[in-house]
């Protein structure tokens, strides 16, 4: 089955928007993305799997009011080096963590925002675990609020519509859910080869749905 912008099967999203916050599509030349880095924070070790989640301002002119994972825009420079000092610093600016040595992190997915929609980037997830003696602080301004979860219970309350989230926050979330500790997930992503992952947007009718690489329709022009 196709994933979709929503868990709702049967709404209907009018042809321009995928019914997400700063997602409105673009049927014209593809947008050339831009390059950011976002931290997936761990906390449980060897006992449970939480991840960190912070609240996007309702005033972001960009996925406002949205929870994700904290991230940023990398500096126009190419390379992973440069997309872990990004990494580095937005989860100090987001979230009050202090990495000492952005070696540590856990490159864990690269998620290219499809040709189709107009704001697009192509973006490096990284793992790290909460570094001993430090606990999150949220800015006030660019997010306005934070929560530990484990990924069943964020995906629950998105169903609840106590949380917003974004097609590839809950397509990770899903992915982070089959693990059952923080030290399996890292052990898992160690040393993986990280291959891009472009979703593609089909319009069917007046239904915007989103494909994944590998389902059926992907590759239909």
């Amino acid at each position: 089955m196709s994933a979709e912008t929503t868990r709702d099967e049967d709404r209907q999203e009018r042809p321009g928007t995928l019914g997400e916050p700063g997602q409105e599509l673009n049927l014209g030349q593809a947008t050339p993305p831009r390059q950011a880095a976002t931290v997936i924070l761990l906390r449980g070790g060897s006992d449970e799997l939480e991840v960190l989640l912070v609240k996007r301002t309702e005033k972001a002119r960009f996925m406002g009011g949205v929870w994700v994972f904290p991230g940023g825009a990398v500096d126009e420079r190419d390379g992973e080096l440069a997309h872990r000092a990004a990494a580095v610093r937005e989860l100090a600016e987001e979230a009050g963590i202090a990495l000492a040595d952005p070696d540590e992190l856990v490159a864990f997915s690269r998620w290219i925002t499809p040709a189709q929609v107009a704001i697009r980037f192509d973006t490096l997830f990284f793992l790290a675990e909460l570094p001993a003696g430090q606990e999150p602080v949220i800015d006030g301004e660019e997010c306005v609020d934070m929560g530990w979860f484990t990924p069943q219970a964020a995906l629950e309350a998105s169903e609840r519509d106590e949380l917003t989230l974004v097609f590839p926050t809950i397509k990770h979330l899903e992915q982070l859910g089959a693990f059952q500790s923080a030290v399996e997930l890292l052990d898992y992503a160690r040393g993986r080869e990280v291959r891009p992952v472009e979703p593609k947007v089909v319009l069917e009718g007046e239904v915007a749905r989103v494909l994944l690489p590998g389902e059926p329709g992907y590759d239909s022009d």
